[in-house]
């Protein structure tokens, strides 16, 4: 109803409309907006959130998620004219206007066909006696990521048949979010052993992002984190570029970008290969914008992500998309089982050869804005006004950067690069032996979230080592800088 509201809106106005027909995933709207050149995209989604949640996602006519200054110029005009226009209520429009178009299928089968372009060992997809499991948690996934498998060669994957359809009440699991992991995979892992699937991929309600659990020898599962999930495939993509590109290709108009809180695994892998990495601030709409603008300058940008599970493979889509993540990386398993290996033994392998980047995040709940705000204004004034931490604990700390003023003590002005984001708070600190922290809040809950990250040298292969150092920081990040008793913070877990 949202939706042929949304769209009875524009037509009343005599706007042509292209409103699909049925439930898509979110990726589709981003990618009919560039292949129908429209000037805007919305998607109507509460995403792995509730029903109560839904919300209204506007994408720019560059197929990314509009950033700064549209969001503000279209929220003044929304003050500027809070009367609803006549004609706006009449949602019989979708049915009845001739301005009105269904690209459903113009739009799936383009989508299914640029995906293959990504495909690059389908005679082994054919081959394959891998079997899949795929979990659309009640969401819009399960005819879209079975098309998508047919498309790169596969057999269809195994659908959970309790959270195939969608069910606005997601009623099999307590959180419709596949980042909680293993106790919201239950069904999908219990399918799988019974089927004797060695992968599961799991697609959120809205199929923008995924979750992948892989069954290790001992007959436990393995449920990938978004940064591991990342590791994968920033060498996967790389991997297949080398192979198929041509001799006169220069890695040096290769990209790769991740947001700033999410694993550095791709600047180290960057550094080693010779192809360029980026960052760019939390949420896919800073990445969409980025790489449109590095596509309009000649550069080959061939996946992006973020730490939430966010994946880009390829750039047909400017967003995260969970449908082409899924297939990608039942490819990526099918090539590596020719080879006598697990996705987990290929991830330590990429560790092994770049360095292990071993990450923890979590939050904290605080419901009051003042004891946030309290909480990192001390941190801009620890010693003295205007200084910031030069130690937790027993770490020393090398570079502050402090992206809602805009202060960067690692570069020679002091200024940040990123772009300076005052409506939330977010400060990042590296240290001396390798860790890298940033402690902000969230734009959608009561949250302030925590990510670190020991980012180790090849070199340094002891894992439990590097595990248990980076445990000690995070404890002392959080003594130190949180205060959680003194603030009356609820720790996530409880």
């Amino acid at each position: 109803r949202l939706a042929k509201l949304t769209a009875a809106v524009l037509l009343a106005k005599d706007v042509p409309v292209y409103f699909f027909s049925t439930y898509v995933p979110t990726p589709f709207v981003p990618y009919a907006v560039q292949q129908l050149k429209a000037v805007a995209g919305v998607m109507i989604t509460a995403s792995h959130n509730r029903k109560e949640d839904n919300g209204y996602k506007v994408y720019w006519e560059n197929g990314a998620q509009i950033t700064s200054p549209h969001d503000k110029e279209i929220i003044k005009c929304i003050e500027e004219c809070v009367e609803p226009w006549n004609g706006s209520w009449n949602e019989n429009l979708v049915d009845t206007s001739p301005l009105r178009q269904d690209p459903l299928k113009k739009i799936c089968d383009c989508y299914m066909e640029d995906l293959q372009k990504i495909c690059y060992h389908r005679e082994l997809n054919m081959q394959t006696n891998l079997k899949f499991v795929h979990t659309s948690f009640h969401g819009v996934g399960h005819d879209y990521v079975q098309l998508a498998f047919k498309a790169f060669g596969f057999q269809p994957p195994i659908p959970v048949p309790e959270q195939k359809d969608p069910d606005p009440d997601f009623s099999t699991v307590k959180c419709p979010n596949p980042e909680e992991g293993e106790s919201v995979l239950e069904l999908s892992l219990r399918l799988a052993e019974k089927e004797n699937a060695r992968v599961v991929v799991a697609t959120d309600p809205d199929a923008d992002r995924l979750a992948v659990a892989e069954q290790q020898e001992n007959g436990s599962w393995k449920v990938f984190t978004g940064n591991e999930l990342a590791a994968l495939f920033g060498w996967w993509m790389f991997f297949c570029w080398k192979e198929k590109c041509s001799p006169e290709a220069d890695v040096k108009n290769v990209y790769m970008l991740a947001t700033t809180v999410s694993s550095k695994i791709l600047r180290a892998i960057a550094l080693q290969e010779g192809f360029h990495f980026e960052e760019t601030l939390p949420g896919f709409k800073w990445i969409g914008s980025r790489v449109k603008d590095l596509l309009d300058n000649g550069k080959e940008v061939l996946f992006a992500f973020e730490e939430s599970i966010g994946f880009m493979c390829g750039t047909s889509v400017l967003d995260k998309d969970g449908v082409s993540a899924a297939v990608v990386i039942a490819e990526m398993a099918t090539y590596l089982e020719s080879k006598n290996l697990t996705l987990a033994q290929q991830l330590t392998v990429i560790y092994e050869m770049y360095g292990y980047h071993l990450a923890r995040t979590s939050y904290f709940l605080c419901y009051d804005p003042a004891t946030i705000h309290r909480i990192f204004e001390r941190l801009r004034n620890f010693h003295a006004p205007q200084s910031y931490p030069t130690c937790c604990g027993l770490y020393s700390i090398s570079h502050v950067r402090d992206v809602t003023t805009g202060y960067d003590s690692s570069q020679p002005n002091k200024a940040s690069v990123l772009p300076v984001s005052k409506s939330s708070q977010m400060i990042t600190f590296t240290f001396q032996n390798g860790c890298v922290a940033t402690l902000r809040t969230s734009g959608t809950e009561p949250k302030i979230k925590y990510y670190a990250e020991m980012c180790a040298l090849p070199e340094q292969s002891d894992r439990s080592l590097l595990e248990a150092e980076l445990e000690q920081l995070i404890e002392a990040l959080i003594e130190n800088f949180l205060e959680p008793a003194k603030n009356g913070l609820t720790w996530r877990s409880a």
